[in-house]
């Protein structure tokens, strides 16, 4: 079969290659994809794998064989899921407990736009209890998780604050639910009870320093690439501050969190209460192109890419 590999040689790094077929184990049903995503976790890990590594977390696709102990949709089913890697192709194992049915009315693209995404915000939100009345910011609030973040918090009665880089990457935002857009965390009002910060760096120094006694910042990771430096001393006088670090798919086990979360999300969207924001979208022979775009910031929201025949990266 068709996948879409990491290729150093390449101008965007990776290559259509031919690989070997899946083999499920008992608990994996094998889908055939007809929608990905991307995610800046797949454009940041292609600059240092070597050749031949399988990119690709979210997929969407139909059923060709269900899971041989029983779990999860049956053949035929439309259904998105999540995996580590490998989702760039046109067919993947995905492991039931991470697998859900698409509701109808809901793209292949709107669905594949929300497993890595929208879990992400699940997991991050569920840090800081009941929703209700607190104050949220959401740091790099035009991106993928950003947008979707915005709008589980305000779901949940929220008082949102996003955060962007530049003043175009505002476009769109307050319709998401957020109450407050503000290029500088500095420039928010007001002290937040539970920060989702994914940028790092001089950014989360500044979201640390406005949190209030009792709050939680949950890190995402660090888009900046830079080390933060913060005061110490001024939390500690604060009292009782947690910085927690995320990474998705251990949290996802810590906290139980798969299936049933990502059928909600796509139960959400369905209702029309949840917009996964697909910013870009085109046909997988376009990823290098879509990866560069990412990677620039140049997309409001996520990146889809269609499985359609052949083609080169």
């Amino acid at each position: 079969m068709r996948a879409i590999v990491s290729d150093p040689h390449q101008p965007h790094r990776i290559a259509f290659a031919d690989v070997a077929e899946p083999t499920p184990s008992r608990d994996e049903a094998l889908v055939a994809a007809r929608a990905v995503s991307l995610n800046r976790g797949n454009f940041r890990r292609l600059t240092w794998e070597g050749a031949g590594w399988r990119p690709g977390y979210d997929v969407a696709g139909i059923v060709l064989r269900a899971a041989a102990d029983g779990s999860g949709p049956p053949e035929g089913a439309r259904v998105a899921g999540l995996v580590p890697e490998g989702a760039w192709a046109e067919r993947v194992a995905v492991p039931t407990r991470r697998l859900a049915v698409i509701p109808e009315g809901v793209s292949d693209a709107a669905a594949a736009a929300l497993p890595a995404a929208g879990l992400t915000c699940i997991v991050a939100l569920a840090r800081g209890g009941p929703l209700l009345g607190t104050r949220v910011p959401v740091t790099a609030a035009a991106g993928g998780v950003g947008r979707i973040a915005i709008q589980l918090a305000r779901l949940g009665g929220a008082h949102v604050t996003a955060q962007v880089g530049r003043p175009e990457r505002a476009a769109g935002l307050g319709a998401l639910g957020a109450a407050e857009v503000v290029l500088s965390v500095d420039a928010a009002t007001g002290l937040f009870d539970l920060a989702i910060e994914s940028i790092g760096g001089a950014v989360l120094a500044q979201t640390l320093a406005k949190m209030a006694p009792g709050g939680t910042a949950v890190s995402l990771g660090a888009s900046s690439d830079e080390f933060t430096t913060f005061d110490v001393l001024a939390l500690v006088r604060r009292g009782a501050i947690t910085l927690y670090a995320i990474s998705l798919f251990q949290e996802m086990e810590r906290q139980g969190v798969g299936a049933r979360a990502l059928g909600d999300l796509l139960a959400l969207v369905a209702a029309g209460k949840l917009d996964p924001q697909i910013g870009l979208q085109g046909s997988w022979r376009e990823m290098g192109p879509m990866l560069a775009a990412l990677g620039a910031r140049q997309v409001a929201g996520k990146a889809v890419a269609v499985i359609d025949s052949g083609g080169e990266a």
